[in-house]
């Protein structure tokens, strides 16, 4: 079950999501160039996402196939997160076998 932060928590008064706390950029940027980004650029944008937000919040930007398919681009990106994100999609997907 997920759980995303509510929309009030999610951006401050300025419209900028609590993940980017280290850049100047609104939700509505961050979307912007993550829809219109070449994959290099929106393997970075994933990665920071995936390693800076919630999990559950992550899937409000994007979903499983379109992390999967930018896997090689974005994995460099995620710090000491990659481990958690490897075994959750491979628990994901070891349960879509079944």
């Amino acid at each position: 079950m997920m759980c995303p932060t509510p929309a009030e928590r999610l951006l401050d008064p300025q419209g900028r999501p609590y993940f980017l706390w280290d850049s100047d950029m609104t939700d509505e940027q961050f979307r912007g160039l993550l829809s219109g980004a070449e994959d290099e650029l929106r393997g970075v944008l994933l990665g920071k996402l995936m390693r800076q937000a919630k999990p559950d919040d992550v899937f409000l930007y994007t979903t499983e196939g379109e992390i999967r398919r930018c896997w090689a681009r974005l994995e460099p990106h995620l710090g000491r997160t990659r481990e958690f994100w490897r075994w959750l999609l491979e628990t994901w997907k070891a349960h879509d076998e079944r």
